[in-house]
Formats: structure tokens, C-alpha cells, sequence
């Protein structure tokens, strides 16, 4: 069978899982503890990240971004990547914009401080690193608000990979109660239809143990 090697609060991780959700895939998750660098594990990704995707042949696929795309190609209902070459061009910076950017300058810091940090004992949380993530993340979500009063979905009518890749990082910043919905209204109208989906009903279902998310967390009237 199908397998994906992933972590619960990877957003890297929940971006291929959206994806095998819209295609409608039947395959197995193994949780990879990355740090544990396993000899197996590295044999398939030599940069020891997940998620890696295990084909039922034994191949091995890395990279999210790759992983992605791989699936849109060979399983183009529904096509997430777009159908003309602009289109494309659309999904793919939005979809670098979140996987780039948006995690450089908020999920890493605040995944780090608020996860890594308590879980592995790596010591206090640098407040300053998250109030530099919160204010960032302030000015994504705008962003995410401009696109929404614009288009039906961020890359144009269609749900696509970039709604995929935003929906990703911001399942796990709001796992951590970060997220000021009640702030910006086309933001979060754009997130409630994108929570909606049964792809979606999937990741947040998750709940990491010693870490319980938000009450509104899963809710769609939140």
C-alpha cells in the first residue's frame, strides 16, 4: 500500500495529505521522528525531512512541493495546479509564497519556540522570535484577505495547491491559538470554505497528546 511518512504538526506533512485527501488515495501514515535520524528513513531522503511518499512499487518520492505535483499529474481529477500555463505560474508563487516566506517568517519561529522547545527540551521560548512571528503573521493574513476579496480562491476560482500549501501552515499556527480570525472577515470566510473540505476534516481532527488545540479548532462556526 501507499505510505507517507510525515509529522502531525509538519505542515510540509499536511500539504501531501491534502492532497491524497482531494484525490481520493488510500494509503498508510507512518510518523517519522526526523531527529532520530533512522538509517532506514535517510536510505529514502537523504535530507532525513518528511514527508516522503512510498509508492506501492517500492519508489520513494521527496519533498512536498515534488510530492504534489506528482500526484496532480498522474491523478488530474480534481486539477490542483491549474489548466493554463498562467494559472500555473499563479498556484506555483502563492504556493512558494507559503512554503518559502510564510515559513520563514512565522511557522518556523513559532513551531520552534512553542513545539520543538517544550517537547525536545531545547529550554525557554525566545519571546522576542515569537512576537516577531505574531506581527509577521498579521501582515500574511492580510495578504491572504487581499487575495480572498479578489478571487474566488487565492490563486483564482479554483481551489488549487496554493490554498493547499496557506491551509497548511495555518492549521498548525492555529493548533497553537495564534491565529486572530475575528481580525480580518475575508480571511477568515476564505478559511472556513477551505476547513470545510473533507480533506481538510482529516488534519484537523488530529490532536497531539500534552498539546490540545483551541476549542474553535476544528469548528466551522468559529
Amino acid at each position: 500500500m501507499r505510505t507517507l511518512y510525515h509529522h502531525w504538526l509538519s505542515p510540509a506533512s499536511r500539504k501531501v495529505r491534502i492532497v491524497l485527501g482531494e484525490k481520493k488515495l488510500v494509503y498508510e501514515m507512518r510518523v517519522e521522528q526526523v531527529w532520530e535520524r533512522r538509517p532506514q528513513f535517510l536510505r529514502m531522503n537523504p535530507a532525513g525531512e518528511v514527508p516522503v511518499f512510498l509508492e506501492e512499487d517500492g519508489r520513494a518520492f521527496c519533498d512536498a512541493a515534488a510530492i504534489s505535483e506528482y500526484l496532480d499529474e498522474l491523478y488530474p481529477e480534481p486539477p490542483l495546479l491549474g489548466e493554463s500555463p498562467s494559472e500555473r505560474a499563479e498556484v506555483r508563487r502563492l504556493v512558494a509564497w507559503f512554503d518559502l516566506k510564510f515559513k520563514a517568517e512565522v511557522t518556523q519561529h513559532l513551531s520552534t519556540e512553542k513545539i520543538m522547545k517544550r517537547f525536545l527540551g531545547m529550554g525557554q521560548p525566545d519571546s522576542e522570535a515569537i512576537r516577531c512571528a505574531t506581527h509577521n503573521l498579521k501582515t500574511h493574513i492580510n495578504y491572504i484577505a487581499h487575495l480572498a476579496e479578489r478571487r474566488n480562491y487565492l490563486a483564482g476560482n479554483q481551489f488549487s495547491l496554493a490554498d493547499i500549501a496557506a491551509a497548511s501552515h495555518l492549521s498548525v499556527i492555529d493548533y497553537l491559538g495564534d491565529v486572530n480570525w475575528d481580525a480580518n472577515a475575508e480571511a477568515k470566510d476564505w478559511y472556513v470554505r477551505v476547513k470545510s473540505r473533507r480533506s481538510m476534516r482529516t488534519i484537523l481532527a488530529d490532536r497531539i497528546p500534552g498539546l490540545q488545540p483551541p476549542q474553535y479548532y476544528d469548528k466551522l462556526d468559529f
